[in-house]
């Protein structure tokens, strides 16, 4: 058997990529985790030979996961999925050792080649998203200051420009509420910015948030 780890907030969105992959093969043994913590826990314990993380996730997000797994097992093979299909998502997931990224618009059209892509040793974009990518490298201009924040900041970054309190974006991300407002510090320092009107001003601008990215 084939072992594979999903893990999505959304329970409709889930049951429905497990579905899918039941589809595909029935070699395909799934275990389901609806948050970025038991999804760490879940791949330390056992052995899968393809893991599924949603970017947006309570208890950490899908990037955090995405380090923590690779910190604990570097070759883990993990495939990214998310209604993000913002090159910076994109960037920071293949960076941090993804194999590849889904669109959630195109997961069911184009799970079935990411999964033996990926099983081969081979890397996948879904097609929206390798477009993204070749337009993003012709464009030939001076890297946004947001590039420069960590996934941790940038994480944070999102939520503050989505409108999120301090307190509900410690809550979801298991952190207490003065290391978010540190991170908050860091980041309008690193954009130059004064408040978090500028802050989302800035998001707005650069395209960076789901809210944004319709």
């Amino acid at each position: 058997m084939i072992r594979i780890l999903v893990a999505d907030d959304h329970p409709i969105v889930r049951k429905g990529i497990v579905q899918v992959l039941k589809h595909i093969s029935k070699t395909f043994l799934m275990d389901e985790v609806d948050n970025a913590r038991d999804a760490i826990l879940k791949a330390s314990k056992n052995d899968y030979e393809i893991i599924m993380l949603d970017i947006s996730m309570p208890k950490g997000g899908g990037l955090d996961a995405l380090d923590q797994i690779m910190k604990i097992k570097p070759h883990s093979k993990i495939l990214m999925l998310s209604v993000y299909d913002n090159k910076q998502y994109i960037i920071r997931a293949l960076k941090n050792g993804a194999c590849g990224y889904l669109t959630k618009t195109s997961a069911a059209d184009e799970l079935e080649d990411a999964i033996k892509k990926v099983r081969s040793g081979g890397k996948f974009l879904s097609s929206a998203v390798a477009e993204k990518i070749a337009y993003m490298l012709e464009d030939n201009i001076e890297q946004p200051k947001h590039e420069n924040l960590t996934n941790r900041e940038f994480q944070v970054f999102c939520l503050l420009a989505e409108g999120k309190a301090t307190g509900d974006i410690a809550k979801e991300l298991c952190l207490s509420t003065k290391t978010v407002t540190t991170y908050r510090s860091r980041i309008l320092d690193k954009l130059q910015l004064k408040t978090n009107y500028d802050l989302i001003k800035y998001a707005h601008k650069h395209n960076l948030t789901e809210k944004f990215s319709k």
